[in-house]
């Protein structure tokens, strides 16, 4: 079985069931998050060597995990934008994936040799087109993401789509400096949970930050 297809199929059975607990919240969506922060604090101690790394990924863990049960608990605008940001970055990665593995432009990173510019493009085209199917969720109610976060919306899916890519920078960034290929091997395709959620992380702490000092309460 190919990588890609264990990617896709990872995906199909993962993100349903994520979703299921993000929908529940409460103590469910607790014990699922407390569940990803175990696994990620032993992906952290298990493949990590250097304790700088170690304190940057267990802050940026506790902190994106914190932010994504405070958002889903609060307002129908902070849960929106929970979803939002999670859809942006989700799409963001597909799309990166699929135009890079594509078109194979032009190298743009020697943190990690996968990222390509043709990537870079698909990860916006990908984004703006979930903009708009938000867009057209919310039309039936007379609003749209500009008019829910008094931000252009393309701004804001072009915003969480670069942070995306920058989280997953970074992460890979200090798997080059350790030599580490995955931090795990818990999803197959995948990797560990850091291989998959590195993009995330950033994106839902970002949406937090626009939650609590953009004035959307």
């Amino acid at each position: 079985m190919s990588n890609l297809t264990k990617r896709i199929l990872t995906s199909v059975l993962l993100l349903p069931f994520s979703f299921y607990f993000l929908i529940l919240g409460g103590n469910e969506l607790k014990f699922f998050l407390t569940i990803i922060l175990l696994i990620g604090v032993y992906e952290v101690f298990n493949s990590f060597k250097k304790l700088s790394s170690k304190f940057y990924l267990l802050i940026i863990l506790t902190t994106s995990l914190y932010s994504i049960y405070f958002l889903q608990r609060e307002t129908f605008l902070s849960n929106f934008l929970l979803w939002f940001a999670i859809s942006i970055s989700i799409s963001s990665d597909i799309g990166g994936y699929i135009f890079g593995k594509t078109f194979k432009w032009k190298k743009i990173s020697k943190i990690s040799p996968n990222k390509t510019l043709s990537g870079v493009i698909g990860s916006y085209l990908f984004s703006i087109l979930t903009l708009v199917v938000f867009n057209k969720f919310l039309s039936e109610a007379n609003l749209n993401i500009s008019r829910l976060y008094f931000v252009p919306g393309v701004l804001l899916a072009v915003v969480f789509s670069t942070v995306s890519q920058l989280g997953d920078l970074s992460i890979s960034y200090l798997k080059r400096k350790e030599n580490i290929k995955d931090t795990g091997r818990i999803l197959p395709g995948h990797g560990g949970i850091f291989d998959r959620i590195d993009g995330l992380m950033f994106v839902v702490i970002l949406a937090l930050i626009i939650y609590q000092f953009g004035h959307l309460k």
